[in-house]
């Protein structure tokens, strides 16, 4: 019988099950592919077929690491922007935080899903995130005195997304962020009011 390092089984059960989603996402940030079962079940610390108890397939896992990192990633985002006090200052505080999430490694976990993964298992988690994300956007640029939050929200979203993939590359593979940050400044920092000087 395999020893139980918790309290309960209920509560070893959500720990294994939890290094096993971590161990997925760590391999899929380091090198953008869909890992083997296998490789989870070494990073983890688990015998290969231990991985099969939770996940009955490599899509079952996959399926559960969208559903653990999208809100996982809006939290981050939002966490940022309602630490700010001032509408342009959320707004920026949005910007940045969803260049800083477009220009770290969890960018290969996002690619590798959006490679790997079955659309329609996709689509659902990626419109509550971004529909999560764009609620307080919207309300601090109606805060600003912006008369059309919705379609500027989604214009913001635009340009973050286009300002990230026109920056090549670093060595690591991501775009360089304080390039991204100081071209979206730019733009954006007249209506702000933080135009670099």
């Amino acid at each position: 019988m395999p020893r139980i390092d918790a309290p309960t089984v209920a509560e070893h059960h959500a720990r294994q099950r939890r290094a096993l989603l971590d161990a997925a996402r760590g391999l899929l940030a380091e090198d953008g592919r869909v890992p083997s079962m296998a490789a989870v079940a070494r990073r983890a610390g688990l015998a290969r077929p231990s991985v099969y108890q939770y996940f009955p397939s490599a899509d079952d896992l996959l399926a559960a690491v969208v559903a653990d990192v999208m809100p996982d990633w809006a939290h981050r985002v939002l966490a940022r922007v309602e630490a700010e006090t001032t509408p342009t200052a959320r707004v920026w505080a949005y910007v940045e935080a969803n260049v800083d999430l477009l220009t770290s490694p969890e960018q290969a976990v996002a690619s590798a899903l959006a490679q790997a993964v079955a659309p329609e298992v996709l689509r659902g988690p990626m419109e509550a995130f971004h529909a999560r994300l764009q609620v307080p956007l919207r309300t601090a640029l109606a805060d600003a005195g912006e008369p059309e939050p919705e379609a500027m929200a989604q214009l913001v979203d635009a340009l973050i997304m286009n300002a990230v993939r026109a920056v090549p590359a670093t060595p690591s593979g991501d775009p360089a962020r304080a390039l991204v940050l100081g071209r979206l400044r730019r733009l954006l920092g007249p209506f702000l009011g933080t135009a670099e000087r």
